[in-house]
């Protein structure tokens, strides 16, 4: 039986990830997840050890299923992909073993996960329109500028969406509590002469 175990990772905007490895049970599942921005770059490279009889299947989907990257018995290899929104990204190993052996050895994960500015290939960049070391340099401070810009352009408008998200709520609180103030007065009224009619039947009151 196939087993899950899901593994958080930190929201990093301006930095890649970074390198990590685990260790990967025969039949089970691993997965990465992490909060990406839209329109961000995103790279990555992957090993993983190789033990006799264990095949390791390597799929990257985003929160609606869509497959951005997939490779059956993955053993090296690199990825790359530009997010089409700000939503959270997964990448998942499957370990599959065809042995049926109960005694196992686990096989080691290696991924290191990069995006936006430590994803560019500056080195590549530079060759291509021969840039100087400094104008390299600048053009690195320049992506990275405009990335913090772009956060802090997000986190603005979230913060005035959450604002506005919250004056709806209060209002609709206050009209709510206002309703219910009309009704249990009006339902107290009723119930006033409504009792006030029946004890002048009994002719308990004049």
């Amino acid at each position: 039986m196939v087993t899950m175990l899901r593994l958080l990772l930190p929201c990093l905007v301006l930095v890649g990830a970074g390198a990590i490895s685990f260790y990967l049970p025969a039949d089970s599942m691993k997965c990465l997840k992490e909060e990406i921005h839209k329109d961000v770059l995103v790279t990555g490279e992957y090993e993983v050890s190789e033990q006799p009889g264990i095949v390791t299947h390597l799929k990257v989907t985003d929160s609606i299923g869509h497959i951005l990257y997939s490779k059956e018995d993955s053993k090296k290899g690199k990825f790359a992909f530009t997010t089409d929104d700000y939503e959270v990204y997964e990448v998942c190993f499957e370990s599959v073993s065809s042995t049926g052996s109960a005694v196992t050895p686990d096989q080691l994960v290696m991924l290191n996960i990069k995006h936006g500015v430590e994803a560019k290939n500056y080195e590549a960049l530079a060759k291509a329109e021969k840039l100087k070391p400094l104008e390299v340099s600048l053009r690195r401070l320049e992506d990275l500028s405009q990335s913090i810009i772009k956060d802090f352009s997000y986190m603005k408008k979230r913060e005035e969406e959450m604002s506005d998200t919250n004056e709806s709520t209060s209002q609709r609180v206050l009209y709510f509590s206002t309703f219910s103030m009309f009704c249990l007065v009006a339902l107290a009224t009723w119930q006033v002469f409504y009792l006030r009619k029946f004890f002048k039947s009994k002719k308990l009151i004049e």
